[in-house]
């Protein structure tokens, strides 16, 4: 090891690059954690609207159904299912389904969740269907989930263009063009001597 005096500045250096990365690392695991979270939720979600239209169409309450659909998609979406049952448990425990509708969005902070809260509020206060209510919006969900599926798929092509460009060309270049240079290279150097 280097004597006192040299070791001095490394381990400030050290100190210094150990508290940046304590400062930093923990917000950008959490934010990642955050992303992959609500994309997970947003991916779900319209699968979860149409499970809850024929758990109510067939007759189910609309409690009922939240708690059917928390539990039937455990496999496929749970962190979808952990919020459905979170709501589920709220509601028996005796929380209002408005109050537990409106933390499901603050909790799951999705546009769509916040969307069907109101149109739930709202088809509950007018006394309106709630099925029917549903299949619109879930109707509406699927839409959006294709629609951002073509968006996704128009965006290909740019994000294709390096890739090609850097990696796919020029092998296609070498396979074309190399055993023509070869021939070409071997003709002038016949033709020289």
């Amino acid at each position: 090891w280097p004597t006192t005096a040299r070791r001095t500045p490394m381990i400030a250096i050290l100190v210094s690059f150990g508290g940046l990365v304590g400062l930093y690392l923990p917000d950008f695991i959490i934010s990642r954690k955050a992303k992959k979270r609500t994309l997970a939720l947003e991916e779900g979600f319209p699968d979860a609207m149409d499970m809850l239209v024929v758990c109510v169409e067939a007759g189910l309450g609309l409690d009922a159904a939240i708690q059917r659909v928390g539990k039937e998609l455990i496999v496929s979406h749970p962190e979808l299912s952990t919020e459905l049952n979170l709501v589920s448990l709220e509601l028996r425990a005796g929380k209002g389904r408005a109050a537990a509708l409106r933390s499901l969005a603050d909790r799951t902070t999705l546009d769509d969740v916040r969307s069907l809260t109101s149109i739930l509020i709202q088809a509950e206060h007018f006394g309106t269907s709630v099925a029917e209510a549903l299949r619109q919006h879930s109707t509406e969900m699927r839409t959006l989930r294709l629609q951002r599926a073509k968006e996704r798929a128009a965006k290909l092509p740019v994000k294709m263009i390096f890739p090609i460009i850097f990696f796919i060309f020029p092998s296609l270049f070498l396979v074309v063009l190399g055993p023509s240079a070869v021939r070409i290279f071997l003709a002038f150097s016949e033709g020289f001597k």
